[in-house]
């Protein structure tokens, strides 16, 4: 049986071999569940890169530049972190470039995976049933907060692991805790992932509807898939 391992932050992403697996990539609040949004509704392609400077080379080239630093967008780019953005009419049929606190790093860390996947609640099935069919090991790669755990992304890891649970078995502590997180949590996931302490540094600017749609469950039956840097649909 093939095994599903979690790894809590970046920080933490050497300890794990990634050549022969599947790496699942989670920003809950809010870059995947953006990217997620994104591709969902329209947008061409999007271009993960871990600097700035990256970005705002990527956007010479007519691509919509987006995201933040610390929750507040980057002064310059076209559009912050915000799925409603990711939505919007202007960037349908284009393509952005993207540099985050922490999705976008732990995109460019996960790049030793066969596969990087993009996954968010709001495609949750749709990942887990490329999952179950892929016959891979998978290491869902947890953004985290500047290094550190945080608790939505947690949350996702251990809703993962219940689907996959069938299919797949849970291999160290970090799947363990994940899978208890969510079993305790489940009941009112919502309400639970509000309490992070993420969540309570971006209601401060008053964004408090992106935090409940990030935990919609199951918005989009897609899964966005990033090889060679850009991620596009599967």
């Amino acid at each position: 049986m093939n095994k599903v391992e979690v790894c809590l932050t970046p920080e933490l992403i050497h300890q794990f071999e990634l050549k022969g697996k599947i790496a699942v990539v989670v920003d809950i609040f809010r870059a995947t569940s953006c990217m997620v949004a994104g591709m969902g509704t329209g947008v061409n392609a999007i271009h993960p890169v871990a600097e700035v400077n990256e970005c705002f080379e990527k956007g010479k080239s007519g691509r919509i530049m987006a995201g933040e630093r610390g929750g507040i967008k980057v002064e310059g780019f076209d559009i912050g972190n915000s799925p409603f953005e990711y939505m919007c009419d202007m960037v349908k049929g284009k393509e952005i470039a993207v540099s985050t606190t922490n999705g976008t790093q732990a995109i460019v860390k996960s790049e030793g995976a066969d596969e990087i996947l993009i996954g968010a609640f709001l495609n949750l099935s749709a990942i887990a049933n490329y999952l179950k069919a892929s016959n891979k090991d998978v290491v869902i790669h947890c953004a985290g907060w500047k290094g550190t755990v945080n608790l939505e992304d947690t949350l996702f890891a251990g809703a993962l692991i219940e689907v996959l649970l069938d299919n797949y078995q849970s291999h160290g502590d970090a799947a363990l805790l994940a899978s208890h997180v969510y079993q305790n949590s489940k009941h009112d996931l919502c309400a639970v992932a509000q309490t992070s302490a993420h969540a309570h540094r971006l209601a401060s600017f008053g964004i408090e509807k992106d935090l409940t749609y990030c935990m919609q469950l199951d918005e989009f039956d897609i899964i966005p898939v990033c090889k060679n840097g850009i991620i596009s649909l599967k």
